[in-house]
């Protein structure tokens, strides 16, 4: 599972980046739009990525598991001849 860190940073890259875009529209400031918009954009790819890497963990933890059952599977029927 992801670090709680990197789910805090993504969540307020996506809350602080759309606050600077809304402001960025109200006070037709583009550059703040703009800022706001790829900070949001920034928070999206981070949580892809954390959502990637629980995903590859979760693969690690079922391949492990499988090879272990596999191997206790063969030391019991070795042990049982």
């Amino acid at each position: 599972m992801a670090d709680p860190k990197g789910r805090i940073d993504q969540a307020k890259d996506k809350t602080v980046g759309g606050i600077k875009e809304a402001a960025g529209k109200v006070t037709g400031n583009e550059e703040l739009e703009l800022k706001g918009k790829v900070q949001s954009l920034k928070g999206d790819a981070k949580g892809k990525a954390i959502d990637a890497g629980d995903k590859v963990d979760d693969a690690k933890e079922g391949a492990a598991g499988k090879v272990n059952d596999f191997i206790d599977k063969k030391k019991d029927q070795k042990e049982e001849k």
